[in-house]
């Protein structure tokens, strides 16, 4: 699949990134509320490690049997109970990354597996999983000042955020309404479309800050991003990268 083989170049970018990080920036804050480098590192270990388990068990990662606990708080609890070392810690995302992408290459395409909350077919599944090391990619490389370019891989989590529309308006009880996307891919030049082009709302405008806003990265108003129509700016405000 495509999706996969691009989830693995967002991978290698990444660990291109963490090999040559010293202890001292290991340690340091990222972006990601309370938790450092190597804390963002270790949560996309144990969800790769979810991913494994949902492709070859048929159940829901454990991390996502939480009782009555919120699933951040859930999330968090995991990080702060098996944190180990900088080393152990890349080791074992590299390990687990990689035993992903071959479970995702093994599974059967229409089969949905258990996830977060809703299942999800393979293909959806890797898209999340190249919209979440994205965004951690720039809770890592932000801080520590170094360079992570947009890619036009940018337009599997836009379409993730745009598929994921009429799911994000429920959540925030608004009822759900087409919304037209006209998003200008990395290149400069490269149009990316999503949704009816005859909807009485649009968005329009460059895809790094539509996925930006989809991963609560950026509000709406800190982007160059045009909304027209009665339901744009509600789209925006509500986008979400993720498909739970």
């Amino acid at each position: 699949m495509q999706i996969v083989d691009d989830l693995e170049a967002e991978q290698e970018r990444l660990e291109s990134l963490l090999s040559g990080l010293t202890e001292e920036q290991w340690a340091s804050p990222s972006a990601a509320a309370g938790w450092s480098i190597a804390d963002t590192v270790l949560h996309l270990a144990q969800t790769e490690e979810g991913v494994v388990y949902t492709l070859t068990s048929d159940e829901r990662p454990n991390a996502f049997d939480r009782g009555d606990t919120a699933l951040d708080d859930a999330v968090d609890e995991a990080v702060r109970t098996q944190r180990a070392s900088a080393d152990a810690t890349f080791e074992r995302w590299c390990a687990a990354r990689r035993a992903a992408l071959d479970a995702l290459r093994a599974a059967d395409p229409d089969r949905r597996v258990p996830w977060a909350t809703t299942p999800l077919r393979p293909a959806v599944l890797a898209t999340t999983r190249l919209a979440e090391h994205w965004a951690h990619g720039l809770d890592i490389a932000g801080p520590l000042g170094l360079p992570f370019d947009d890619t036009d891989r940018l337009r599997h989590i836009a379409w993730l955020g745009h598929r994921t529309l009429p799911y994000a308006f429920q959540v925030e009880g608004l009822e759900p309404h087409d919304v037209y996307c006209e998003l200008t891919a990395p290149d400069g030049t490269t149009t990316w479309r999503y949704g009816p082009a005859d909807a009485d709302s649009t968005v329009r405008g460059p895809a790094g800050d539509f996925c930006r806003i989809g991963a609560r990265r950026l509000s709406p108003d800190q982007t160059r991003l045009l909304a027209d129509g009665p339901h744009a700016d509600a789209a925006l405000r509500v986008l979400r990268n993720y498909a739970v």
